[in-house]
């Protein structure tokens, strides 16, 4: 794990103080989704915030819980309406993004708050919210990356060939987050990403 940066952000009152609000991201099929679960299920003081997506819900999905499933037009609708905090095409198919509103409300009520995003949205959230805390959820080997891709069976050969052509690249921007947290176990992963969130509301 390596050394946190502490990242700042302007109060309303011109002081600097660092934010609430952690994003994880990570390549494909590492687990974010399994550790933002977990995390939800173990620690019911963070508020974990429900991406919306164009994709259809994969077997065990729940709208609402998981994300939100809308149609295209309804997800070009709230683009053009400026009501995503993030939003991309990934893998070149599916749309996602974070809806704004609840956010800024966990952020307002003083909640810790975590998105689990890809590395498009993360990067797009640390232009509007630099003092967020960014973490990088990688796996164990690549090796281990490919066997669990292809063992959860969701994708079709050709997307997951796709998959592992974009996993290859994201592995390589773990530089640009503020933390790096290894995936080799969900339980001590998630634990490890809610100490660091602790961290985070003491200094604020």
């Amino acid at each position: 794990m390596s050394e946190a940066r502490t990242p700042l952000a302007a109060a309303p009152g011109g002081d600097v103080v660092p934010s609430r609000l952690v994003v994880l991201a990570g390549p494909t099929a590492v687990g974010k989704g399994t550790v933002a679960a977990y995390v939800r299920a173990h620690f019911p003081q963070v508020w974990l915030s429900v991406s919306m997506t164009t994709r259809p819900p994969r077997p065990g999905e729940v709208d609402g819980v998981h994300y939100h499933f809308v149609a295209e037009d309804e997800f070009d609708r709230l683009v053009a309406a400026g009501e995503f905090l993030e939003y991309a095409v990934v893998h070149g198919r599916a749309k996602y993004g974070t809806p704004r509103g609840p956010v800024e409300r966990a952020l307002h009520e003083g909640r810790l708050a975590l998105l689990e995003i890809d590395l498009q949205g993360a990067r797009q959230v640390r232009e509007t919210m630099p003092g967020a805390l960014f973490a990088f959820l990688s796996p164990p080997s690549w090796e281990e990356l490919v066997r669990r891709l292809v063992g959860r069976g969701t994708e079709a050969p050709e997307e997951r060939a796709a998959r592992l052509e974009t996993a290859r690249q994201e592995l390589a921007a773990a530089a640009e987050f503020d933390i790096v947290i290894v995936n080799d176990d969900v339980r001590r992963a998630s634990e490890e990403l809610v100490s660091w969130m602790r961290s985070r509301q003491r200094d604020a």
